[in-house]
C-alpha cells in the first residue's frame, strides 16, 4: 500500500512537473505567432479567424492568409480595426501584409456553400433589421458584426 501511494505522488509531480513545462511554452508564446495562434478568435473575431490564419511576424509586420479572395477583401477593410485589436493583446504590430493561403484545415472545414450559407450579407437566411444609424433596412448579419449596415461602415471607414 505504501509502495502505491508513493507510485501515485510521482506521477502527480512528474504530471504537474509536464503542466508547469507546458504554462512555460505558452507563456513564451506571448508576442510571437505561436502566441497570436492561440489568441486569434478573440482579436480576429470568429468569422475572420475561421477564414484567416497568422503566418508570420516579422520587423512587427504581420503576414495573414486569407482562404478566399473576399476574406482578403475583409481583412483589407478592418486593417486598422485589427492592428488596434493587436495591440490591446499585447502584440506591437505597425503593419498587416495578407496573401492568398489555402490551410489544409481551412479547405476541408467550410465548402464555398457553407461559406456563402452563413455570410452576414445574407437576408434570406438572417433577415433584415433597420440600420442604428441611417434607418435603412439591412442585413442583420452586417448589424450584428458591425452595428451598422455596410454603407454606413463604408463612410466610417472613409472607402470611396
Amino acid at each position: 500500500m505504501i509502495l502505491e501511494n508513493s507510485n501515485h505522488q510521482n506521477k502527480a509531480k512528474r504530471e504537474q512537473s509536464l503542466l508547469n513545462c507546458l504554462e512555460e511554452i505558452k507563456s513564451s508564446w506571448k508576442g510571437n505567432v505561436g502566441g497570436l495562434i492561440q489568441d486569434w478568435r478573440e482579436i480576429a473575431g470568429a468569422q475572420l479567424a475561421s477564414n484567416c490564419t497568422p503566418l508570420n511576424i516579422q520587423n512587427k509586420i504581420l503576414t495573414i492568409g486569407a482562404s478566399h479572395p473576399q476574406w482578403r477583401q475583409a481583412l483589407l477593410y478592418n486593417r486598422l480595426e485589427l492592428i488596434e485589436s493587436l495591440k490591446s493583446y499585447g502584440y506591437q504590430i505597425k503593419e498587416i501584409r495578407i496573401r492568398q493561403h489555402y490551410s489544409v484545415n481551412l479547405v476541408q472545414k467550410k465548402s464555398e456553400k457553407e461559406i456563402w450559407d452563413n455570410h452576414p450579407s445574407r437576408t434570406d437566411k438572417h433577415g433584415s433589421i433597420n440600420c442604428p444609424l441611417c434607418k435603412v433596412p439591412s442585413p442583420n448579419g452586417e448589424i450584428k458584426l458591425w452595428g451598422k449596415c455596410s454603407f454606413c461602415r463604408r463612410k466610417e471607414l472613409k472607402i470611396d
